[in-house]
């Protein structure tokens, strides 16, 4: 019995959305309220503080939870994670463009976790191949039923799309190609890439 029910798994990294014990083991907590204002909350171009606050946070060990709260919660305001606002902003623009496969198969296994909207795309994607219901995936991801509904028609047409033209040689010339690294290079906005490995594909089925 001791070896059925013993579990060596390594405890995720990744928090649910109502989880906030990460909190009770940062170094700032315990600090009194007018402390924790004048420092992490300071004044616009207060050096002092925010060094302060910044040595404090680069010896936590809950950095990273504390900045991925900040992130998940849109918090744009003070010190989180060891960065302040101004360092914090490139992260929030990115935030919903974020494609962290590890997300992904935490909602499979059940956890309640903060999806960026490509995340949720790869997980409905997912889901639609695996035969899923509209009513599991609106009950994995927390949504109402026909949010869940539009969510598995699109996933459907997408993955229509792919298998027709999975396969195709692209002809494009040398010169093309390079005609079209160079227009993307000059594009403000770069289209993030998917790249599907048998390793990735094999732990999301067997999450699912």
């Amino acid at each position: 019995m001791r070896h059925i029910t013993t579990n060596d798994t390594p405890p995720s990294t990744i928090r649910g959305i109502a989880d906030h014990s990460w909190q009770e083991r940062g170094l700032c907590h315990g600090l009194p309220a007018k402390e924790i204002d004048e420092l992490f909350f300071h004044a616009t171009r207060d050096r002092a503080a925010i060094d302060e606050a910044k040595a404090i946070c680069g010896s936590c060990p809950v950095r990273k939870a504390c900045f991925d709260y900040a992130l998940d919660n849109k918090i744009r305001h003070g010190v989180w994670g060891g960065l302040t606002e101004d360092e914090r902003r490139p992260w929030h623009a990115r935030v919903n463009k974020r494609l962290d496969y590890n997300r992904v198969k935490a909602a499979f296994e059940g956890r309640d976790v903060h999806l960026s909207d490509a995340e949720r795309e790869a997980v409905t994607r997912h889901a639609y191949v695996r035969g899923w219901s509209p009513e599991r995936l609106a009950y994995a991801l927390r949504l109402d039923l026909d949010w869940a509904r539009d969510l598995m028609r699109n996933a459907a047409h997408a993955v229509a799309d792919r298998d027709r033209y999975w396969g195709q040689v692209d002809e494009t010339t040398d010169n093309d190609v390079d005609d079209q690294d160079a227009e993307d290079a000059a594009s403000p906005v770069q289209v993030p890439r998917q790249a599907q490995t048998h390793a990735l594909i094999a732990a999301l089925r067997k999450a699912a």
